[in-house]
């Protein structure tokens, strides 16, 4: 395994993160053990996951892949070996059954408490803001909706002040972004820096070879204000192995069960491109998800990997994937794809 750390912290974490957004819907408690236990061995200390999970959200599973967690360190007493980040969920439609109001200092410090009893722990290492309360460009929608721009956007000061607090009493180590824009992070940076208040470490958006839209502009925050990218879907929710090529839906996939979570990386444009990564992974004798997986590894602006699979087999690859090195003609022939057909997934 390969390790760094996260950004202006002494917290060592692997370069290949354990997702869990499976647990407690594709993926039963026992399975998860099996999970946790083989990641761990293979040198992966970072885990992540939030109170929404397992995914798709519903009021009779929330925040049970959290109680999962929290029963494996029981079991093994393993806290101590675990880098752990979780997140708190923003506000929506898609999370009444949580709460509502957002971002607010009374709901963080409810989640938090939250999370921190489902989890049986005294602290979470990293703390993230699931999403921001303000209409952005995320989950599939290509561009910003200038509408949006008339929305009230976040209380960043109440927000960096209380996260800060938890800093101090000891229940949070670092806190971070995840679906931000390039605006948003470049504001909890500034109002972080004028209150002398501790700044996020990292940011969690998505990033794989059919989306690369955080090159513009984010990648470039990443790499001058020290924040680290933790690249979810990966593997574009398994567009990424090549299962569902030429109209593929294996039995069990997130895109036989839950069609939607996958639509906003299907299509003619992205098959094109899929179907091109894959003819260069075949010449150089990788898989797909290995080609998929390395070339995010190598990146400079980014901390972690975050990986998924519902499967051993699957995990094993995935973890892997950090001891593949692709040479700068596979990625001259990856960017070539790019150039021809750029961010063909919103």
């Amino acid at each position: 395994m390969k390790y760094t750390t996260l950004p202006n912290t002494d917290i060592k974490v692997s370069k290949i993160c354990l997702g869990t957004m499976t647990w407690g819907n594709q993926n039963t408690q026992e399975e998860a053990f099996e999970q946790m236990d083989y990641a761990l061995a293979q040198g992966v200390n970072f885990f992540d996951v939030a109170e929404l999970y397992p995914v798709p959200a519903s009021p009779e599973t929330y925040a049970d892949t959290e109680r999962i967690i929290g029963n494996w360190f029981a079991k093994t007493g393993n806290r101590d070996k675990v880098v752990l980040a979780t997140k708190i969920a923003g506000g929506g439609d898609y999370t009444a059954h949580i709460r509502k109001g957002g971002l607010t200092k009374e709901n963080i410090l409810e989640a938090i408490e939250g999370s921190l009893k489902r989890l049986q722990t005294d602290y979470i290492d990293l703390y993230q803001l699931h999403w921001p309360n303000r209409g952005v460009n995320v989950f599939g929608t290509r561009d910003f909706i200038t509408d949006n721009a008339k929305n009230e956007a976040e209380d960043f000061a109440g927000i960096i002040e209380t996260l800060n607090d938890l800093i101090k009493q000891g229940k949070i180590r670092s806190y971070g972004l995840s679906n931000e824009t390039p605006w948003g992070m470049m504001k909890y940076m500034e109002t972080a820096r004028n209150l002398n208040l501790a700044q996020p470490v990292t940011i969690q958006n998505a990033y794989s070879l059919i989306l690369r839209k955080f090159e513009t502009g984010a990648s470039e925050v990443c790499l001058r204000e020290n924040i680290g990218l933790l690249a979810y879907s990966p593997l574009a929710q398994g567009v990424l192995t090549g299962k569902y090529l030429d109209g593929g839906s294996p039995e069990g996939s997130r895109g036989n069960l839950f069609p939607r979570f996958i639509a906003r990386y299907m299509g003619a444009n992205p098959e094109n491109a899929v179907k091109h990564y894959n003819d260069i992974a075949k010449k150089h004798g990788l898989t797909l998800t290995e080609l998929s997986l390395a070339f995010i590894n190598q990146l400079p602006f980014v901390t972690s990997n975050i990986i998924g699979a519902t499967k051993m087999s699957q995990l094993k690859e995935n973890i892997n994937s950090i001891n593949v090195e692709l040479s700068d003609e596979i990625i001259k022939e990856i960017n070539a794809v790019h150039n021809a057909n750029p961010n063909p997934a919103p």
